[in-house]
């Protein structure tokens, strides 16, 4: 049954109790539910973030403090029901050619690349027009060694070879608060890609949106196969710690992580973590923070292409008010380079003309104040401004590479080397060694580079030597995210000890295993302007069409799509 209960309260014990009792009752029915079940679930969770959109962006512009008129309001809408629906639609796709063949059907041939390894393409995905809208990006999924050809299949949707023959399980998901698809992709990726029920626990910046997934998600509610919970950490606590529940899932930040893991900060965690007896005793995955690199490759740029990066590195630091792990957090250049100056100054040019935005997140003025050594009382506002720091060493300030900062600072480190090749190799170990997670990194490479032989080479080494779940070439790696097909989540190195970015993979609609990273490719430019860009003219109207166009993928939606996408 729906919830009654009203928003905003603390879920009690009693009815934590009673959620957790009712997803176990139901939990062995949902583990026996056919494809042809699902398939109607997830059409029905597709109709509800339609029917609940306008009230779920509206609900996210107000707590965010965006006013009515402002541009900023498309963000909420593309990481909100759009992303959701997006998802939505390409898991459908996916159940129904598991309906029909047993397993989801890739968009694209496999191929082994020189080093041996298959890559697998995601992106274009095959039914939302995506041949069209994203063409000029590729997205691969790059496959574990020992993954071949012919085995392929045995690492696609193996829940559903199974599916009826599987016990039971209950997964508490610990919901995001900065990006709203978060807490609804993440619930659906346990529930049909390995036929969990869900407890959700919202988390209480964002729990606004509770009485939204209520209804947009009610099939899912009235079956019995989710609960949706509220309050602060003691509730959190109390349900990781339910006889209940099986299994966690966090999206959050790595000092959440590492309490749920060994416990409170202290001699007892640190005892723990010495002889690896965690306090939970109860398998858990994670998508955890980042300090997001973007490396610059040096070479000769036009005045067009420059820009373009530019404006690419500060729509991904000022999306969402840079309250993203995805947000870039260091810029890497090289010190010999020519046009390094004439760079920065232009991604500085350009955070001056983006509007600052209201610090919402719980703790970003502090978190500001101590990384750019300001003075709380000399704020003006609580909207915080664009900072970049130029030419940081990490011996002098380690706090930017060591320290996830969410909040709207990023600097800029510059490497020496003797050749632009030795730099690119030693930005690849920099971003390794020095910096603070394994979710995602950029790398820009001047238009001419992938046209010597040796110079793909090294690309495609440095690209295999890079420890990130995601990697982006010339495109911010959010887009990633948004395009819901490709695996999502920090490099599989991780483990309890060393968490980095967290363990496991979200999204993922082909539902591919054994990945080792998504690469994101795409030329230095694009056109027409992207959506999330700063400048663009018109984003909301951009946003609502595609919306319309994942709700009923159809040619008659497209005209809109793309009319929008021309004038911005």
């Amino acid at each position: 049954m729906p919830s009654n209960r009203q928003p905003h309260g603390s879920t009690t014990a009693d009815e934590l109790d009673r959620f957790t009792e009712e997803l176990a009752h139901r939990g062995q029915d949902y583990a026996q539910t056919s494809v042809r079940t699902r398939i109607e679930l997830a059409e029905s969770c597709a109709d509800g973030v339609w029917k609940m959109a306008r009230q779920w962006v509206e609900a996210a512009c107000s707590a965010k403090s965006i006013p009515a008129d402002s541009p900023q309001r498309a963000e909420d809408i593309l990481t909100g029901p759009v992303a959701t629906l997006r998802y939505l639609r390409l898991l459908l796709c996916s159940l129904r050619h598991i309906e029909k063949n047993g397993r989801p059907q890739l968009p694209g041939r496999p191929y082994r690349a020189e080093d041996g390894r298959l890559r697998v393409p995601v992106v274009p995905a095959d039914g939302l027009f995506d041949r069209l809208i994203l063409s000029p990006y590729r997205a691969t999924a790059w496959m574990q060694e020992g993954v071949t050809e012919d085995n392929l299949p045995d690492h696609l949707g193996t829940h559903y070879r199974a599916l009826g023959c599987q016990p039971a399980k209950t997964t508490l998901v610990l919901g995001a608060g900065n990006v709203s698809s978060i807490p609804a992709t993440d619930t659906f990726s346990k529930m049909f890609h390995e036929g969990s029920v869900v407890l959700l626990k919202m988390s209480p910046v964002n729990e606004y949106l509770g009485p939204v997934f209520e209804q947009a998600f009610s099939a899912l509610i009235d079956n019995g196969y989710l609960r949706i919970i509220y309050g602060g950490p003691d509730v959190g606590t109390t349900a990781i710690n339910h006889g209940l529940v099986d299994s966690i899932h966090i999206t959050g930040s790595l000092n959440a992580h590492e309490r749920i893991v060994w416990g409170p900060p202290g001699r007892e965690a640190d005892q723990r973590r010495k002889t690896n007896t965690p306090l939970l005793q109860k398998p858990i995955t994670s998508e955890l923070g980042n300090v997001s690199p973007w490396i610059v490759v040096p070479g000769d740029y036009s005045n067009r292409q420059l820009a373009f990066q530019a404006e690419n590195i500060v729509a991904s630091a000022t999306n969402n008010a840079a309250f993203n792990c995805v947000a870039t957090k260091v810029i890497i250049t090289w010190k010999r380079w020519p046009m390094r100056k004439r760079f920065l100054d232009s991604v500085k040019g350009i955070f001056a003309q983006v509007p600052r935005r209201v610090a919402y997140y719980p703790g970003a003025i502090d978190r500001f104040c101590d990384f750019t050594n300001t003075q709380r009382s000399s704020l003006q506002s609580d909207s915080l401004p664009w900072t970049l720091v130029c030419d940081v060493q990490p011996e002098e300030a380690p706090r930017f590479f060591e320290e996830e900062s969410f909040v709207c600072v990023l600097v800029e480190v510059a490497l020496d080397a003797p050749t632009e090749e030795e730099f690119f190799r030693k930005a690849v170990d920099f971003a390794n060694e020095r910096l603070m997670g394994t979710l995602c990194a950029t790398v820009t490479l001047p238009h001419r580079f992938r046209r010597q032989p040796t110079n793909e080479r090294l690309l495609q080494l440095c690209l295999g030597n890079l420890r990130y779940g995601v990697i982006g070439v010339n495109h911010w790696p959010g887009l990633v995210y948004a395009m819901m097909a490709p695996p999502w989540g920090g490099h599989p190195g991780s483990s309890l000890q060393d968490v980095q970015s967290g363990i496991g993979w979200v999204h993922n609609t082909y539902m591919l295993e054994n990945v080792e990273k998504t690469v994101l490719e795409g030329p230095l430019t694009v056109f027409p302007k992207p959506v999330w860009f700063p400048s663009h003219n018109c984003p909301e109207a951009l946003a609502w069409a595609l919306l319309r166009l994942y709700h009923k993928p159809s040619f008659f939606r497209l005209p809109g799509v793309v009319a929008n996408a021309l004038r911005g």
